[in-house]
């Protein structure tokens, strides 16, 4: 797995400043995704993730309408293989964290989740770099892990999911945490073998994808249209939404798209931490509360560890 998605050409000062930056957004979009589900009660995750991802599929096929002269239209296999990362990364990778969050809360499943940039740096590592020159960023982060972590589970006895529901949760955020570990490895290999497709257009192939498995997962488990429309807060369900499907779906995708083209896996692996950060930072805006002594040095760390890992990558 290393051998396929690791790179050795070095970027240049200006595709690196680029590929940071819109790592860095990709992350801020997707750490709105950690709160949406205390936001809508009353939703079930699947009819939240259906939600979310048929408006990315209806933003990916308006862009596609309007820009139908200059786009490139995918073969039969770039289709599969839309349809194939979609539920990697996509459908069914939200679904797992939707209903880990709805069984454990938000604080756990997003600690869980904050694994994911050590794993897809160990396993992306270019060939050219030594592991003396990744080992700063990679501890920085660990230990930022084990500090929230720590923090967390030391109040898991008072949380209001403690009990089986929290550990099916807490399991549901592991598999989660599986599935988009192998999407980030395979979409930058499948990005760097077709250049000639821009981030944009695979943004928009994977939108569309994506937004077939939504309702397709929705006519088959979601809950029927008498129920959704007898719900009182329709309308905050449908800006959510839409708000998350333009934003935390489409929009970031094609950031992490342009990321994945211009950084090595690892180096974007690495950046996957500010999702974390900004998913946390956006819980306890939501709950109205302050991180603790532990949860800020993690913070730090984290930070550290990211410049730690860009440097490294220079």
């Amino acid at each position: 797995m290393m051998a396929l998605v690791s790179d050795a050409a070095a970027p240049t000062a200006t595709s690196l400043g680029t590929g940071i930056a819109a790592g860095l957004a990709a992350g801020a979009l997707w750490g709105m995704v950690f709160v949406v589900p205390r936001m809508t009660p009353g939703l079930s995750s699947v009819d939240l993730t259906a939600g979310r991802f048929f408006s990315y599929g209806v933003m990916a096929v308006l862009v596609m309408a309007l820009t139908w002269r200059r786009h490139n239209w995918p073969t039969w296999r770039q289709t599969g293989a839309a349809l194939g990362m979609s539920m990697l990364g996509a459908t069914g990778y939200y679904l797992l964290l939707a209903q880990a969050i709805n069984a454990a809360g938000s604080e756990v499943p997003t600690l869980i989740i904050g694994t994911i940039p050590i794993w897809v740096m160990l396993l992306g590592k270019p060939l050219g770099l030594k592991w003396s020159g990744l080992l700063p960023g990679l501890v920085l982060t660990a230990i930022g892990l084990a500090l929230m972590v720590h923090a967390s589970l030391s109040e898991v006895a008072t949380l209001p999911h403690h009990g089986s529901d929290f550990w099916w949760g807490v399991l549901l955020a592991v598999a989660a945490m599986v599935s988009w570990t192998v999407f980030a490895l395979l979409n930058a290999a499948w990005l760097k073998r077709h250049p000639e497709v821009s981030a944009t257009e695979w943004a928009n192939w994977l939108g569309i994808a994506t937004g077939v498995g939504a309702v397709i997962l929705w006519l088959a488990v979601g809950s029927d249209a008498k129920t959704l429309l007898a719900l009182d807060n329709k309308a905050l369900i449908a800006i959510i939404c839409i708000a998350t499907g333009v934003g935390s779906a489409w929009a970031a995708s094609i950031l992490w798209n342009l990321a994945s083209q211009r950084l090595s896996v690892s180096l974007c692996g690495q950046l996957i931490v500010s999702e974390t950060l900004f998913g946390l930072f956006y819980s306890f805006l939501w709950d109205g509360a302050w991180p603790g002594t532990a949860q800020w040095l993690a913070a730090v760390l984290f930070i550290v560890g990211i410049l730690a890992s860009i440097r490294a990558h220079r």
